[in-house]
Formats: C-alpha cells, structure tokens, sequence
C-alpha cells in the first residue's frame, strides 16, 4: 500500500496525540518538561531525553542545554518538512548533537533506531530520511517528517522531496535491499562528515545484495563531504536521466589537511587539486555504478571516484561530466575499470587519475552499450538502449589528460576527442600502458605540444606532526647527475615501463621520458623507467626522447600546488630512462627536434623522416645510415640539419 508523509509517520511507530498538545497530530510528547502553547524549551543545564517521535510548535535550546535519545536510538529535528540543527561535536568526530536556538513551525523530533556503521577507528550513528533493507522500508529507522512530499511503497518512492540544514543526515539508505526512485529532488546542505562510508550523503548502498535503481533525480549538495551518491559493500546503483551536483563547503576552523583517511575531509594538494566535495564515490568489494544520460559535476576535487576498493567497476553512459576547477572528471583505483561511452568531460585539471585502474573511452553504439548493460548488469530496457543516441567521449580539459600516481591503462577509441592545455598523458614514474585507436576516427591533442609526459613522481607525501599525517610535504628538485642504475636495460620493454601504442591514427607531439631515478628512497622512489612508444599504421610528428626534467619552481609547497607535474625537458642521453621506438605497418615518424633513443626498430613499410632539412643519426657516437628492418641499439641520437 502507497504511504503518503502523514501514514508514513504513523508507519514510523508514532502514537496518538498526547493530551495538552494544542497541535492537531498524531505524534505525542514524550517528556518530563513542560509544554505550553506547543513549546517547549530546553534551559541551560538540562537533559531532555527524547523518548518517543515527538511534535511541538516551538523548540527552544539554550546554551547548555541537550537534546538526546535513548541508547540505541537517534534523534533528529525537522522542521516544516526540513532536518536541521544537528551539528557535528568535534572535527574530526562521529556524532551530532541539536544545536541551541529556537525552532517555530512543523516541529518534529523523530525518534529512530540507530543505524550505526563502523569506519576504520569510528562508529557513525547514520540519520537518514528512508532507510530500506531486504525486508523494504524500515520504518523504524526512517525520518519520515524529512520527507517532503511524495509516495513511498516497500518497492519504490516517486517524487520524494528530502531537504537538509543540518550537518550529517543522509537522504536515502539502502543495505542488502531493491529500491527504485523516481524523480527524487534533494538537496543537503551545510556539512557531511566521511565519503568513505557516505556519512550525510544523498543516496547511499551498501551490501552485496543491495540495489538501487534511480531514475529522474535532482541532487543538488553544498558542504564539505557533501557526496551525492556512495555505492560500497559489492553494491550496485544504477542512476538515469539524473543531475547531481556537489559544490564546496567550508571546512571547520581548526581542520587541518591530512590523508589520514579517519579524518580526512578535503582533496590532497599533493595531486595538484583542491576541494572538499566530491559527487559520486565508489567503495568496497566488487560494486558496481552505471550512470546513464544525466549530468554529473562538482565544484573542484572529483566527479566520479573510486577508492578504499577492489573489482569495482563503472559505466557512464551519454553522460556530461564537469569540474570547472582544479578537480578530476575520474579517479580510478584498486583495480577499477571504468568504461565512458559517448560522454562528454569538461575538466579543470584531469580526465581521469588512475592509481591501481583502468579507464576506457569509446562510443555509445547500439552493440558497446548492450555489451556495457549486460557485463555490468546495469539492467536497461531495450526502449532505453534504443532512445540513447549513438555519442563520442569528448574530453576538454584546462591542464591535463590523464595522471598515473599508480599503475594503470588507459584506451582511447571510437571517435573520442581528446584535448588537453598540457601534457595529454602525465606519468608520474609508474608502470603505464597508453593504448590510441584511430581505427574509427580517434584523436588526441595538446596545446602545449607534449602527448606524453614521464617524470619522476613530485608527490611529497604527508608528514608526521604530533602523530598526525598532516599534508605539509615540500617537494624539492633533486640536484646534481642522477647515479646511473648499471643493472638497468635501456633497450628493452621492462614489466613497469611506460608503454604507449599508437594505432591507424595521426599524432602531433611530443614524447617526454624525463624520468630521473637513480640512487632513491622514499614510498614512491623508483630507480629506473623505459617509456616504450609504438606506431602501428600511424603518423607522428613530434620529438620522442629521453629528457632532463626540472620544474619551473625548485621549492613546491601547498601553496603551489598547480606547479606539480609542470616541467621543462631538455633532450639528454638516457641515464635510467631509456626510450624505446618501434615503426611498423606503414608508420611515419616525422622527427621535429634532437631526440635521444636508446633503441629504434622500423620495418621496411615504414620510415624516419626531418620535418624540414636532413635527418642524421649516430649510434654511440658513430654516423650510420637509417635502414629499414633493422633494430639500434644503444646511445642513439637523432638530429636535424
């Protein structure tokens, strides 16, 4: 039976009005105070214990004075329709508490079972307006009087209108059970606490049996932590025709920025970003998103994350995703694999960061998106698949394109259009697989002329202050010669090189290896790289080489966050930092400026040429003559004269 917000109140377990109540409902007052008029104040010194949903016209808290439920029970302050004035007791804490002041109107205190969920070292005693388990809706632990309107049933809710001004509160929760929602409107502002967990999150699952499909949603957050979806726990939500929006908050005055992931409320600077509210997250054990035709942005940090996870994975569909400034389209870890089809990126800093993942850009055909639907059981009908129109990924991004602080692929296909300020593709010493097929029209570029960038990782991590991990790392330049690994290969591929395949397409561009190595310590430090280019039926015009890399600013703090990963190269002999360069089916290397290679292989399909003047190349010092099917080794140096 459908529940409008007045039954749905009595479902939550509420009694019959309490005499001297003058308001005409069905919730009681359950205190030892006084009411008078519909008020009821809570003075300085005193404990009300609220023991039962309660309605009042008049709440007033003095300084001082508490708001409470019994053990095993939460408490939450709505009123005409809107939670608020729960205020988190401590940075860095766990629980709210109804701040002082006077509250008029609808005035409902619900009184709700607790939802506690644990995080590492917290326990969070979650509040959330529906809360729907294998069972359906939970009425007991649902804040219906912040359910503005609409219909809910045990299967689904249309139309709900969830508002919060307090810090904290969830709008909808969803472990282990099936829920749909239609044309949800939200809006959650002021603070949350953790998007780790989802603490004062909009939609929130959990639980390997957990599903929730949305379908028209209006989502629209500010604060800090102020997530707009949270799938965790082998979940899967799938969200339709849908715009979500986070937009930053403030953080509390004595917040002090850290990856301590407890208290962690705001992005590192150490990636080159800023914010403290990212849109979506994806967490846990195999779970699973899809996002189909909806618009997805946030302020700064990131649209559509992943983290503290394994397996996960996450479709986009027709989608428009945007970050205006210094924040990420895509974050992908901990093995992820996330998959754009015909969806649009308009980014201040990156497309993607990949630390553990995979990231994949194509078309939405009517075959990708049905192959899409079916390995993520996203569950689209056949009309809905058939209604998408057939897109390409665009990729418009201020600086950069994709950053590896971690392992990672990525593919670029279809007719994808990938263009970047700076550097396409910034690896930050880690092993990288770049995969561009131009089979069906792909192109990449860079206004700066640099495709691929490899460089020492500049993240200068945290630092211990007080036992804490506080982010005040300083990253310096290192000086002097890098110290020669003699182990090292330069002439081969090796397992954690910087591998880059280029297919039937046509690049203009630098390739960059400026990776230092050497004689290094630290929990990033790795002592040599190969960066690996091939061409495969392909055009490139542009240097490919071994480079010193310097940063326009020797000394990087926090306050020059944006100068990470922006570097000057000087072409130089390979020292730990081979590059590697293979020709084959008809391939054109249009050589722009002295590139230094360690190892150069083209067949008898493809060629070398200058782009103006002669080409001369040695070999150790030696003059020869470049011939097609044979393979240099060594200190090769290509110039133009």
């Amino acid at each position: 039976m459908p529940l409008d917000r007045r039954s749905f109140l009595v479902a939550a377990g509420t009694t019959a009005a309490a005499a001297g109540v003058l308001l005409a409902g069905d919730i009681a007052v359950a205190s030892p105070l006084k009411v008078r008029a519909g008020k009821l104040t809570v003075a300085a010194g005193e404990t009300w214990e609220v023991s039962e949903t309660t309605r009042l016209a008049t709440l007033v808290v003095e300084d001082g004075g508490i708001v409470t439920a019994a053990s095993g029970h939460s408490v939450t302050l709505t009123v005409d329709g809107v939670e608020l004035g729960q205020k988190l007791l401590s940075t860095g804490g766990d629980v709210t508490r109804i701040q002082p002041g006077t509250y008029r109107g609808d005035v409902v205190l619900t009184v709700t079972d607790q939802n506690l969920v644990a995080w590492q070292t917290l326990t969070f005693p979650f509040r959330q307006a529906l809360y729907v388990d294998a069972t359906g809706v939970v009425a007991a632990k649902s804040v219906a009087a912040a359910i503005h309107g609409g219909r809910v049933t045990g299967a689904g809710a249309r139309n709900l209108d969830i508002r919060s001004r307090g810090e904290a509160f969830n709008a909808v929760y969803v472990k282990d059970g099936s829920y749909q929602l239609q044309n949800p409107w939200i809006s959650l502002r002021t603070n949350g606490r953790s998007d780790f967990v989802g603490y004062g999150c909009a939609l929130t699952a959990t639980g390997a049996g957990a599903r929730l499909v949305v379908d028209g949603a209006r989502i629209d957050n500010s604060g800090v932590m102020r997530t707009g979806v949270v799938i965790d726990g082998g979940s899967t939500i799938v969200v339709k025709n849908s715009h979500i929006a986070t937009h930053d908050g403030e953080l509390p005055s004595d917040y002090v920025s850290t990856v301590d992931l407890v208290v962690m409320e705001d992005a590192p600077w150490m990636l080159g970003i800023k914010g403290n509210a990212r849109t979506t997250v994806l967490l846990g054990e195999k779970s699973t998103v899809g996002y189909v035709a909806s618009r997805l942005s946030a302020e700064s940090w990131g649209v559509l994350s992943t983290d503290t996870g394994s397996g996960c994975r996450m479709g986009v569909i027709n989608c428009d995703v945007q970050v205006p400034v210094d924040g990420y389209g895509a974050y992908a870890i901990g093995s992820a694999v996330e998959t754009f089809l015909g969806t649009r990126f308009r980014v201040g800093t990156y497309a993607a960061i990949i630390r553990g993942g995979t990231v994949v850009f194509g078309d939405s055909t009517r075959a990708a998106v049905k192959a899409l639907d079916t390995s993520l059981g996203l569950g689209l009908t056949g009309p809905e698949r058939r209604a998408l129109d057939e897109r390409h990924c665009v990729v418009e991004s201020d600086r950069f394109g994709i950053l590896w602080h971690g392992e990672g692929d990525v593919t670029i296909a279809g007719r994808t259009r990938f263009h970047t300020t700076e550097a396409a593709f910034l690896d930050k010493g880690q092993r990288v697989g770049i995969t561009i097929d131009g089979s069906q029209g792909a192109k990449v570029s860079a206004a700066n002329g640099v495709l691929v960038q490899v460089m020492d990782d500049d993240d200068p991590g945290p630092v211990l202050v007080d036992g804490n991990l506080v982010n005040a790392g300083v990253y310096t330049d290192p000086t002097g010669d890098p110290e020669k690994v003699d182990s090292w290969d330069l002439t081969t591929v090796q397992a954690a090189d910087a591998v880059a395949s280029f297919t039937d397409v046509t690049l203009a561009g630098d390739c960059y290896n400026g990776f230092r190595g050497g004689a290094v310590s630290g929990p990033f430090a790795v002592a040599a790289k190969n960066m690996s280019v091939s061409l495969k039926r392909a055009k490139l015009a542009g240097a490919i080489t071994s480079t010193t890399a310097r940063h326009t600013k020797a000394t990087i703090t926090a306050a020059d966050y944006r100068l990470l990963g922006v570097v000057t190269n000087t072409p130089s002999a390979a020292v730990n930092n081979g590059t590697i360069v293979t020709l084959a089916d008809h391939s054109t290397w249009t050589v722009t400026g002295t590139c230094h290679l360690t190892s150069l292989t083209f067949d008898a399909t493809s060629r070398i040429r200058a782009a103006a003047g002669s080409l001369t190349m040695t070999v150790d010092g030696a003059t020869v003559a470049a011939v097609a099917g044979t393979t240099y080794t060594g200190a090769i140096v290509l110039t133009i004269g």
